[in-house]
């Protein structure tokens, strides 16, 4: 597997759930394309928001990566997880700028009832962050 600047930050990220080193990790004009949000998510204060409430929901005691690409600027990791006992699959495409930043963040999740199940937890983990 090549060596891609950002890439072990990420993993960090997702195995500590640390939140608080996120301000420093994530790239400006940042910019999450979601599976429940028509529009791109954009800027690094939202990116945060959104990484949060995942880390939280998504990236849960069960989630595991059980695949990844890699090149010079990009990832495109697999995992697993389980949300309210439904078995959840999907995908990360990540792409960082050459400083290690994580600049663009694509999540695809199946089935159907997975992409759901991640769309009411992420409003109702959202709402209560909101305040």
């Amino acid at each position: 597997m090549q060596n891609l600047v950002g890439l072990d930050t990420w993993h960090k990220f997702v195995n500590e759930r640390n939140i608080h080193e996120l301000n420093s990790f994530i790239s400006d004009n940042a910019t999450l394309y979601s599976p429940v949000v028509f529009k791109p998510i954009k800027g690094k204060f939202m990116v945060t928001m959104y990484l949060q409430a995942a880390a939280e929901i998504i990236a849960n005691d069960s989630f595991k990566y059980v695949r990844e690409v890699v090149d010079k600027q990009n990832a495109i990791l697999e995992f697993e997880t389980e949300i309210n006992g439904l078995s959840v699959n999907g995908v990360d495409m990540l792409q960082f700028t050459k400083d290690g930043k994580l600049k663009e963040i694509k999540v695809m999740i199946r089935p159907l009832k997975g992409v759901n199940v991640v769309h009411q937890k992420m409003a109702e983990y959202l709402e209560k962050i909101k305040g």
